[in-house]
């Protein structure tokens, strides 16, 4: 028990000091700095980073950004999933083990060229389209949902067609009544990785209104830095902003995450 609340005390501690820094007014660097000081309003610092970096608007950008990314994943990644794990079709096996090669590649390999294919022969370049397109469709959301499917009863679904229903109402209104930890587990991985993405939209984004908050706290933290009392504590303040939303969605949806109705759907 003693080893993992000292477990919890270390990996709470780097959100308990941004979140210090972030209501102090003079910043020390020193451990001291882990607790707000007597004085400071708690304000002042996102005061000074939503002046200099305008809050609302790079928050709008990121939710755009990630909300756009997240539609796209799970609309593909549920079709596809379920082509993967209940339709029978020629090069099916190939198909899903070049989905496993693709997991394999990393997406700074292929940043050069997409980067020329998007904004250079498509025009995106700052745009949403733009920031959005390269991350439409995720191959481990996509394997996420071949394996649920995989698990739920043949039955199911042997009985959907016996009854006529196509391929897409059996899905519909078969397969995906169950697939909630599936969706909720889809959501959360997919949203964190677009919501703190930075190199992508620093590349297709020149404008600072289309900036997502990741980029535009690079962006105060290299050109204006200068022009706040106290840049680390705004810094800080400002990662705070861009923290919540995944903590906020991670909380809500943990309890869901091990929850099934499968066993439901085939008692009786």
């Amino acid at each position: 028990m003693a080893v993992l609340v000292l477990g919890a005390v270390v990996f709470l501690f780097p959100f308990a000091y941004m979140l210090a820094e972030s209501l102090n007014k003079a910043t020390t660097g020193d451990l001291g700095s882990a607790l707000p000081r007597p004085g400071s309003s708690g304000a002042q610092n996102y005061e000074a980073i939503n002046g200099a970096i305008s809050l609302g608007r790079s928050l709008l950008n990121s939710g755009v950004f990630a909300m756009g990314v997240l539609l796209c994943t799970l609309v593909v990644g549920v079709l596809a999933g379920y082509g993967l794990a209940r339709l029978e079709f020629r090069g099916r096996g190939a198909l899903f083990g070049a989905l496993l090669l693709v997991q394999t590649i990393p997406f700074q390999l292929l940043m050069l060229p997409l980067y020329v294919l998007v904004v250079r022969d498509y025009g995106l370049g700052d745009s949403y389209v733009g920031m959005i397109l390269p991350f439409a469709v995720e191959s481990t959301v996509v394997f996420l949902f071949r394996q649920f499917f995989l698990q739920l009863p043949s039955e199911l679904f042997e009985a959907a067609r016996i009854d006529g229903a196509g391929e897409l109402r059996i899905l519909w209104r078969v397969a995906l009544p169950m697939a909630r930890p599936a969706l909720l587990t889809g959501t959360l991985l997919t949203f964190i990785g677009p919501w703190n993405e930075f190199l992508w939209p620093f590349l297709v984004t020149k404008d600072a209104d289309m900036q997502p908050l990741a980029v535009a706290l690079a962006g105060f933290m290299s050109n204006l830095r200068g022009t706040v009392e106290n840049p680390t504590g705004a810094v800080m303040a400002g990662a705070c902003v861009l923290a919540v939303p995944a903590v906020v969605l991670f909380l809500l949806f943990q309890r869901h995450f091990t929850q099934t109705d499968i066993d439901s759907a085939t008692k009786g």
